[in-house]
């Protein structure tokens, strides 16, 4: 079952999220997803920017929880 919902994290990430953060020169990797947590990588402008905590659980987070299941937990790696 945690495929299937890693499939649509990927879907959701590729999407809603990546889109959003290319365009402020930021970009995520979706580590690894293993009991209800995923864990993801910021990248490029979003890896140093002080903000980076805000866009996980806000962008990342709330989008994921909203489009795949409420009870993801989300950390950065």
């Amino acid at each position: 079952m945690s495929e299937n919902i890693l499939v649509q994290i990927k879907e959701v990430v590729d999407k809603y999220i990546r889109p959003a953060l290319q365009a402020d020169g930021g970009d995520i990797e979706v580590v690894d997803f293993q009991d209800n947590v995923l864990s993801v990588r910021l990248q490029g402008a979003c890896s140093c920017c002080p903000h980076a905590r805000m866009t996980l659980e806000n962008a990342v987070g709330n989008t994921i929880r909203q489009a795949v299941a409420q009870d993801i937990e989300i950390k950065s790696v």
